[in-house]
């Protein structure tokens, strides 16, 4: 049963509406799989810099951007498999023209704290399309960061 909850948190996150966002999903100890990065990368600070690179980088109603032409946001769940401790979300959009179609497998623990995501994307030029965006987006975000961070610490 607590995969169920956590996916609906998911959704909420997803939606805005969950109170603690990533905080309250993420366990302390998670590892997130890249679809484009060789090694596991591990711990919330560095998952959630991941998923929020993505959620801005793929277009959706979900805080993407939205700028498909022809029609919006595109990026969509079109199915989801629960079992135990685990879920596979499989998902849909369209990047610049590119079909995208990935999963995000997500596994929780007994309270229900995602303790990994893995993402898996197709086709080819997919991955590659999402490669580039969320090396532009990760750059971005943090070299805001670090913008901050040096706007708070020169004072």
């Amino acid at each position: 049963m607590k995969i169920e909850q956590t996916v609906r948190d998911w959704h909420r996150h997803l939606a805005g509406e969950l109170p603690g966002g990533l905080d309250a999903l993420l366990h302390d100890d998670v590892v997130f799989h890249s679809p484009v990065v060789f090694t596991p990368q591990e711990g919330k600070a560095i998952t959630k810099l991941y998923l929020q690179a993505a959620q801005q980088t793929f277009p959706g109603d979900h805080g993407g951007s939205g700028e498909e032409s022809g029609g919006g946001a595109s990026f969509r769940y079109v199915r989801e498999v629960l079992a135990g401790h685990h879920a596979v979300l499989e998902f849909e959009t369209r990047m610049g023209g590119i079909v995208v179609n990935g999963a995000d497998f997500i596994t929780c623990d007994d309270d229900g704290r995602i303790v990994e995501f893995k993402v898996m994307i197709r086709p080819l030029k997919a991955v590659n399309a999402v490669h580039e965006r969320m090396r532009a987006m990760l750059e971005a975000m943090t070299k805001s960061a670090a913008g901050r961070e040096g706007a708070t610490g020169s004072r």
